[in-house]
């Protein structure tokens, strides 16, 4: 997670996160991903289930229902055993996580036990009376999938009328005074819809948008031919850094951030070194904090049937299931390989990441993309950074 406006517009400065000593228990939500311990913000699938057909779903899921779902009990304990682990956040998600009906009293008993509960959705099912319902429950912010206007959306969600009823959605949130924001998929497909979304930060009075970039897995492993090109996505992240700038300088600064893929964040320091090298410098402080992808360390997965996988995409290796055994002691398994080396991937990347100087602030990028392309230690083939890039040593800070 690259965040656009916190390193790009100066929104976050190194002091910012060190008056709280790094420490994820005492940081606040906008500080998390610089703190020091790492310890993992999870993603809690709790129902395959999804009322939409979306063609980049790294579920698969369908409108039915699926066996083996953690029932209410098993979520409660899985969620004492978050909180106790000292994970700062859980993010609901799904499927669609609305169409759980005890999604409700998990988000309460999540808040009660100290932990931040977010939530993932499609946005389609939130009414203005579950909106004002999660708002007492104290929820601290929805993230809206939308993937464009209303023609790409659409077709992207695989019904008519999915934007109308997630724009709906989006107001509900904001009338009921919960944070929201948009999260956007990008692909070859929906690419010329990007700019249109910061049109509709300010139309809707939305505070966040996150752009992600294509991850193969589930459906989305179908769409591979349409990630763009390292040349569209160069262009992506300038035309974001520009209307970003652009929102800040009007007095209408929103949260912008880009998701999963860390070489956004030498290709931002690189631009901000010609344009302010003092910032410049400050913004790589923050990026080594930052530490780069996350995945098996920083961030985890609790699928709807209990399995810990290393983040919500990688569906193929299983670390565990909560049914057997606490969250945190399989996360801590040093026996786990594969989850082992994840927590010190620099030292087992291959190929152009081995050899690059920005191992330190991408950490190796995303591993399942790589896993995707042959070899799970193999280099990222959504890496845009060229040679030049990444190998010249002079100006590695």
């Amino acid at each position: 997670m690259i965040g656009i406006s916190k390193l790009y517009c100066g929104a976050v400065e190194p002091s910012d996160v060190l008056r709280y000593g790094r420490e994820s228990g005492n940081l606040p939500a906008h500080l998390l991903q610089f703190s020091a311990d790492k310890r993992p913000v999870v993603v809690w699938n709790i129902t395959r289930r999804c009322n939409l057909q979306c063609v980049h779903c790294y579920s698969s899921s369908a409108d039915r229902q699926y066996d083996g779902e953690l029932t209410t009990a098993e979520g409660k304990k899985l969620i004492a055993d978050l909180a106790a682990f000292g994970v700062p956040v859980i993010l609901f998600s799904g499927g669609e996580p609305l169409l759980r009906p005890d999604l409700p009293e998990l988000a309460q008993y999540a808040v009660n036990q100290g932990l931040r509960a977010v939530i993932s959705t499609n946005g389609t099912l939130v009414t203005r009376e579950t909106a004002a319902r999660l708002q007492k429950i104290g929820l601290s912010y929805f993230g809206v999938s939308l993937d464009g206007t209303k023609t790409a959306h659409d077709r992207f969600r695989g019904r008519q009328g999915a934007f109308a009823a997630a724009i709906e959605g989006i107001r509900n949130c904001r009338d009921a005074g919960i944070k929201v924001g948009i999260r956007f998929t990008v692909s070859k497909n929906n690419v010329q819809d990007a700019g249109a979304m910061f049109d509709l930060l300010v139309e809707e009075e939305i505070e966040r948008l996150c752009f992600y970039h294509l991850v193969y897995s589930g459906r989305g492993s179908a769409l591979r031919a349409a990630d763009l090109s390292h040349a569209e996505t160069r262009a992506l992240l300038d035309m974001i850094m520009r209307r970003t700038k652009e929102l800040f300088a009007a007095g209408t600064p929103r949260e912008i951030l880009t998701v999963d893929n860390h070489a956004d964040g030498p290709y931002l320091y690189l631009k901000l070194r010609k344009e302010n090298p003092v910032r410049a410098a400050e913004v790589l402080e923050l990026l080594r904090m930052n530490e780069g992808n996350s995945s098996g360390h920083g961030i985890g997965c609790v699928s709807w049937d209990g399995e810990i996988y290393a983040d919500q995409f990688w569906r193929g290796v299983s670390f565990g299931n909560v049914r057997q055994r606490k969250f945190g002691e399989i996360w801590l398994d040093s026996s786990i390989d594969l989850l082992a080396k994840l927590k010190e991937k620099k030292k087992h990347v291959k190929g152009r990441c081995a050899r690059c100087r920005w191992l330190e602030v991408c950490g190796g990028n995303f591993r399942v993309r790589a896993e995707a392309a042959g070899d799970v230690w193999g280099t990222d083939p959504a890496c845009y950074l060229s040679d030049e890039e990444i190998m010249a040593k002079e100006d590695a800070g």
